[in-house]
């Protein structure tokens, strides 16, 4: 392969090539980014997660000012690529280049504004660089106005649940619990369902104590593998 100078624009120009208006369309309505919806006006050029990540790969090398350029992006897909290219550094990295890479994440945090975008880097960019940390970063942004910075408080977590600690999990579930919004029901429920395979006496202690206040569908996410008879008596609220 002939040398490829690693710049955002070059990045950018790959990823334009996979464009695809039929696919952006249903990512759009997917996204939710009509007039109203939590992502009004974003924009999708139709490049699938797959391909997104291959590209990656091969701009896994970029130097990170770049990246933040990328991070800037207006495309939705472009802004994924360079989270993505993050977390393959944040993965190879030094403990210097892990905090580089995590300060350059909150930074830049007003553009990592929807779930899929949220979901695929938190644990990683923040979770896994936290987990021998201080968690106060995850207690202020549970407390955000902002939507995202409030799931990506829960979804961090997900990191300390793969080393069986959940602890933190439960902690920020019950600061969410009143919160007004579906995505955060979803991503709290999820977590504690990830947090019930590692260790169900510890879920179904948090769920005792909390089902009868939680959203329906947080609880409903939370209990989704549990045995039939248990599931419809927490849904009863018989338990």
């Amino acid at each position: 392969m002939p040398f490829m100078k690693l710049t955002s624009k070059s990045a950018k120009n790959t990823l334009l090539s996979f464009a695809n208006s039929d696919k952006a369309q249903v990512l759009r309505r997917f996204f939710k980014t009509d007039k109203g919806q939590y992502a009004e006006g974003d924009i999708f050029i139709g490049v699938m997660v797959p391909v997104t990540r291959r590209i990656a790969k091969t701009y896994a090398n970029l130097p990170l000012t770049e990246t933040e350029k990328l991070l800037k992006s207006k495309e939705h897909e472009a802004r994924l690529l360079a989270l993505f290219i993050m977390k393959i550094q944040f993965d190879k990295g030094t403990a210097e280049a892990q905090k580089k890479i995590h300060h350059l994440f909150l930074n830049n945090i007003r553009f990592i504004n929807n779930w899929d975008l949220v979901d695929l880097s938190a644990p990683t960019l923040v979770g896994e660089f936290l987990a021998n940390k201080n968690k106060n970063l995850l207690y202020k942004l549970s407390r955000s106005k902002n939507l995202w910075e409030r799931r990506i408080a829960i979804i961090a977590t997900f990191a300390f649940i793969r080393n069986n600690e959940p602890s933190e999990t439960f902690k920020i579930s019950a600061k969410l619990l009143n919160d007004k919004h579906d995505l955060i029901h979803k991503a709290v429920g999820w977590m504690l369902r990830e947090a019930g395979k590692r260790d169900i006496k510890k879920e179904e202690a948090f769920l005792r104590k909390y089902y009868s206040r939680m959203p329906r569908t947080m609880l409903r996410y939370a209990i989704e593998r549990f045995p039939e008879r248990k599931r419809k008596a927490y849904l009863r609220g018989e338990i």
